[in-house]
């Protein structure tokens, strides 16, 4: 079974961290909320607490298949100060394994140079930090292990494309008809 790491820093995108959740978990993929913070509990960028399932500092990522960043100011910009998630963006990147990110979270990986050459798409007013990628107008876009989007209004879109890629078309679309989206 797939396993996602959705990670979640202060001051998260609510809508794109938990349609992810919800998406993906009605497609049987497992899923877990990570905490990028000391605490389990993580708050949003509109004040929302959601208790997370693991500590950054816990988490397995041998058995982790995807990372998903969501988007959110200051969340995309805590996520881009970690440290310990960047180093386990490289070890994906170098692996080939999917790395995934909405709104403004693409400029994780824009400022690690991770996007060079490659299209990609973020929440308008931060393409200038996806360093060398190739800006598209899509709302969602994948190049080879990467998926970007181009933020919440496009969460139900980028979820069912995470389905898609873990599992299959019909899947993503079954669980788009479940859903009436």
């Amino acid at each position: 079974m797939a396993r996602v790491g959705v990670h979640l820093a202060t001051g998260f995108e609510e809508l794109e961290a938990i349609t992810v959740l919800d998406v993906l978990r009605r497609a049987d993929i497992e899923v877990l909320m990570i905490s990028m913070t000391k605490e389990e509990n993580v708050t949003s960028a509109r004040g929302l607490t959601v208790v997370s399932d693991i500590l950054f500092k816990d988490v397995n990522y041998e058995k982790i298949d995807m990372i998903v960043l969501p988007g959110g100011i200051p969340g995309s910009t805590n996520l881009a100060a970690h440290e310990g998630l960047k180093q386990k963006i490289d070890q994906f990147a170098n692996q080939g394994k999917y790395l995934a990110s909405i709104c403004a979270a693409p400029i994780v990986y824009g400022q690690m140079g991770l996007l060079k050459g490659k299209t990609a798409v973020c929440y308008p007013g931060y393409e200038k930090y996806l360093n060398g990628a190739e800006i598209t107008t899509e709302r969602v876009v994948q190049t080879q292990n990467y998926i970007t989007s181009i933020g919440p209004g496009a969460s139900l879109e980028f979820s069912f494309k995470l389905v898609e890629i873990l599992k299959d078309k019909n899947i993503s679309e079954k669980v788009r008809k479940a859903m009436l989206a």
